[in-house]
């Protein structure tokens, strides 16, 4: 924050079990170490029923936690009280000296707050009973759901309550407690419901992290994006025709030898173009092409084949992801060179030039120019074909904007990468966070 004073606002999500002491010294140092980085929230506005937009948090630390109204202990949500994920967590009761207990998982355990640390939380964490109570809730009370409990509601009829809660409150989604390999869910679901805070496991550059880091290069990576239109609509938006999108790989320019590959042979690269949607707004789906393989050509291979079809329904939250790999004889596998995610309402139709990235999804080094040419050709299910102007998502989910602004982009061409204006709204926005192993 001191050398990025106007970076949008970090929030901090705090899985609080200490006890009374210890929280007391946890609300002092945070206001000691981060000053007036720290946003103290007003009780007053909080009544309103108002949230600060990430415009008017900049540069600012927001907490994540438990302002319990009246300090009512029942109704708050720390992550791992509710076992839907299948790991329930161990808590412990203090015993004789400084020995602990674990108590019984059918024991419910209960936090009590400390004032001073509650004064300091803007967000706090509380349980989902049903859809009529938390719509009624204050603004600043959010959800959090475990990937198991996503997939729950999403089957269920109330979806659409879910999508509703998501435009005026917020919903965080982390993975399943069953993950000890620390592996990622795919985000595509949670962010087709509108949930703003999709935790992931930073630590494994999966395929999942990977979409994520696409989903939020187009507006400079400062970690916020705008929702989609659709997800903002205070009724339910009529079901729309589905995108016919159509990718034909031309060639590649200066593709990079794998991590480990030594002297002087060059690659076998080819190409996977893979769509991942939601079908039927409930079930998550990935459909992958293959290019065939050009032998001994990473500077300038060639393909030029056939047209790659895919039918998208979700193509607001929908993801493209373009991979090349380097053939291997058996029994080895191919090896991975380089990859580039982008979202599907970020795409421009005719030929277009995709920078790729590394296993981490950075470019540097041996992957400065590295790049794919293709076409792209995009219609609807009525047959027309729409200009990128005319696509409502390109008011909402913008290109690369190094400097956001407050104002969204209504200007004749919003698809621009150079200069397009973003609007940041409250709870209308999408956050990636970071879950801990």
């Amino acid at each position: 924050l001191n050398f990025h004073p106007d970076t949008f606002p970090l929030i901090l999500s705090f899985e609080n079990h200490c006890s009374l002491p210890y929280q007391e010294i946890m609300a002092e140092q945070l206001v000691q170490i981060l000053g007036k980085s720290l946003y103290i929230p007003r009780e007053e506005s909080l009544l309103l029923g108002r949230l600060p937009s990430p415009m008017e948090l900049r540069g600012m630390v927001v907490v994540k936690g438990r302002r319990p109204s009246n300090f009512n202990y029942d109704d708050y949500d720390t992550d791992d009280d509710v076992s839907d994920d299948g790991a329930p967590s161990t808590h412990y009761s203090s015993g004789v000296g400084d020995q602990y207990q674990p108590m019984s998982p059918k024991v419910k355990a209960h936090h009590k707050v400390c004032p001073a640390l509650a004064r300091l939380t803007l967000f706090h964490g509380s349980k989902l009973t049903d859809w009529e109570s938390s719509h009624m809730n204050p603004t600043h009370h959010m959800h959090s759901f475990s990937e198991t409990k996503v997939r729950s509601l999403s089957r269920k009829t109330d979806r659409m309550q879910w999508t509703i809660y998501n435009q005026s409150h917020m919903s965080r989604t982390y993975p399943a407690g069953s993950r000890i390999d620390s592996s990622n869910y795919m985000p595509i679901l949670p962010w087709s419901v509108g949930c703003q805070l999709v935790s992931l496991n930073f630590q494994t550059p999966d395929t999942a992290l990977l979409l994520n880091d696409g989903r939020f290069r187009e507006n400079g990576q400062c970690g916020y994006v705008l929702k989609p239109v659709e997800l903002l609509e205070l009724q339910s938006p009529p079901r729309k025709q589905p995108m016919k999108l159509t990718i034909r790989v031309l060639s590649g320019s200066c593709l990079p030898k794998p991590k480990d590959k030594r002297g002087d042979k060059c690659i076998d690269p080819y190409v996977r173009v893979s769509v991942f949607d939601v079908k039927n707004g409930i079930k998550e789906d990935a459909v992958t092409y293959q290019t065939g393989v050009v032998y001994n050509n990473g500077f300038f291979p060639i393909w030029n084949e056939g047209k790659m079809k895919f039918t998208i329904e979700n193509w607001a939250s929908a993801m493209l992801q373009l991979s090349i790999y380097d053939k291997e004889a058996p029994p080895s596998s191919d090896e991975f060179v380089a990859t580039s995610a982008i979202p599907i309402s970020c795409l421009r139709q005719g030929l277009r030039s995709v920078k790729l990235n590394d296993a981490t999804n950075t470019r540097s080094d041996t992957f400065d120019f590295a790049s794919l040419l293709i076409e792209i050709t995009k219609n609807w299910g009525d047959g027309s074909e729409r200009s990128d102007s005319f696509n409502e998502s390109a008011h909402s989910l913008s290109m690369v904007s190094e400097q956001p602004r407050l104002e969204r982009s209504r200007t004749d061409n919003p698809r621009s990468s150079a200069n397009c204006p973003t609007r940041i709204a409250r709870p209308n926005t999408v956050q990636r966070a970071r879950t801990e192993a």
